[in-house]
């Protein structure tokens, strides 16, 4: 515990509660418990998209592997949507936890919080699924496509547009029970989800022969399973949250903080959105072959990419307790921790994924004539995924504390970048210059984060409590907006 830090009382006391890890926990050892649970989850989703490709690829069809590719951007969309009330409201929570150890008034406002953000969730993505189902031709054609992946590609769509609620309230979900430092409830609750849309896709997929139909159908059931999950969790544990319809409100010192960092997600999600369509539309025109791919060579790479974000992610509610709480020193030491772990860990896994790259995307794929391309584009996202690992770290303390203008900065940098790269690299380069325009836009994003944060130092050092009430109730201001 840091020294300069008054003893606090409640919950934050009790070695091994969720509060305690949050609050006075060695820095390693808050880590370890925020951290590998989710790595873990993480892991394991990862994982299943690549079953779940395999269970796709073993119907031995080309236009199924690229119906699946062709729809991620809509996933993109849903998770956007539960991201904008999730990030946002369970930094806040998160913060508001943290001056609480100064101020209880602070509680108080965590059930308006959380419910606004389940509500507005389900709210929001209630409203874009039925917008999607009635527009649901021009989605798909918007996609990218036709021929033999157009009817596949709508009956994956339309089943994952029809639980857009569902799978939006899961997300942010997730995020409210992070907030409270409950890494490993969330790692139950994600691990479980995975091995039921896995038995689901056996189910729905080899057995009732539902094709990617089946595919969509089980990933809203698993997620239907989450929302009851942390649902029921929140209601039975958590001290402060309450997703009750009495405590939802339209208050501008919960709506401003909570959509003004969720605005930021929802940027980037709309741009890594906006990357996915132009990816599928510019590689659509080299055929059905590097399509599918990149879609299988996307999900490989994705392995150490979600290990990095286990730690990006799972560090943002010890971040934010810390910078609500004032604890100077111990937002900087779970900082510099959490660099080490992400530089350590990209470049680690990054490394033995590409000795292996090519064994390993041929486990997936046994067409030869797939594997040069597919080989290139695991390359490509492997150097991406270094760069992006220090951005996920960046803007994880920019939400923490509140940066939501650094934040938005970030996420519009990478999608005004990306479309004259993609573009360009296309025009001059062909399909290569498609596979590393990613690449190259991360890397400029990245050195966007490094600037952002130099800017942004003093701001945090203002917002910092230092221990005392007085700037503790400043810090609870500024959380409120």
């Amino acid at each position: 515990m840091n020294p300069s830090t008054p003893e606090s009382t409640g919950p934050s006391d009790v070695t091994g509660t969720n509060r305690w890890y949050l609050s006075t926990a060695p820095i390693l050892r808050a880590l370890i418990h925020l951290c590998v649970p989710m790595a873990a989850a993480m892991i394991v989703g990862a994982l299943y998209n690549l079953i779940n490709a395999g269970v796709v690829g073993s119907l031995h069809d080309t236009a199924l592997l690229a119906a699946i590719t062709l729809g991620s951007p809509i996933l993109g969309l849903v998770m956007a949507v539960g991201n904008v009330f999730g990030v946002g409201g369970g930094a806040m929570i998160s913060r508001l936890l943290g001056t609480a150890e100064h101020d209880p008034g602070a509680a108080a406002q965590i059930k308006h919080v959380s419910s606004f953000s389940f509500w507005g969730s389900l709210i929001a993505g209630a409203v874009i699924g039925s917008a999607g189902l009635l527009l649901l031709k021009p989605v798909v054609s918007l996609l990218g496509a036709d021929g033999a992946a157009g009817p596949a590609t709508t009956a994956f769509v339309g089943v994952m547009l029809a639980f857009v609620p569902v799978l939006a309230a899961a997300v942010c979900l997730e995020q409210l029970v992070r907030a409270e430092g409950a890494a490993r409830q969330v790692m139950i609750g994600l691990i479980a989800s995975v091995i039921a849309n896995l038995v689901f896709d056996l189910l729905f997929i080899l057995v009732l022969h539902w094709g990617v139909a089946g595919a969509a159908l089980s990933m809203g059931l698993a997620n239907l399973g989450i929302v009851i999950y942390f649902g029921l969790w929140l209601a039975r544990n958590s001290e402060h949250a309450s997703l009750a319809p009495r405590w939802f409100t339209l208050s501008p010192a919960v709506l401003r903080p909570v959509l003004g960092v969720g605005v930021g997600t929802l940027l980037q999600s709309a741009f890594l959105i906006v990357t996915a369509l132009v990816l599928n539309n510019l590689a659509a025109a080299y055929g059905d072959g590097p399509l599918a791919a990149m879609g299988v060579a996307v999900r490989i790479a994705q392995v150490p990419e979600f290990l990095v974000m286990g730690v990006t992610i799972g560090v943002l509610p010890l971040l934010a307790y810390s910078y609500g709480k004032g604890d100077r020193n111990r937002l900087s030491a779970a900082l510099r921790a959490s660099f080490t772990a992400v530089a350590t860990i990209s470049v680690l896994f990054a490394s033995t994924v590409f000795v292996f790259r090519e064994q390993v995307f041929a486990a997936f794929v046994a067409n030869p004539d797939m594997l040069g391309i597919g080989v290139a584009i695991l390359t490509a996202q492997l150097v991406a995924m270094i760069a992006n690992s220090f951005t996920g770290l960046f803007t994880s303390l920019f939400q923490a504390t509140g940066r939501a203008a650094a934040a938005t900065v970030m996420s519009v940098t990478q999608g005004v970048l990306f479309l004259p790269i993609v573009f360009l690299g296309n025009l001059w380069f062909g399909l290569p210059g498609i596979i590393w325009a990613l690449t190259v836009t991360e890397g400029a994003v990245f050195l966007v984060g490094i600037a952002m944060w130099f800017a942004s130092r003093a701001a945090i050092d203002r917002g910092l409590a230092d221990g005392s009430p007085e700037r503790a109730e400043e810090a609870l201001e500024h959380a409120q907006g």
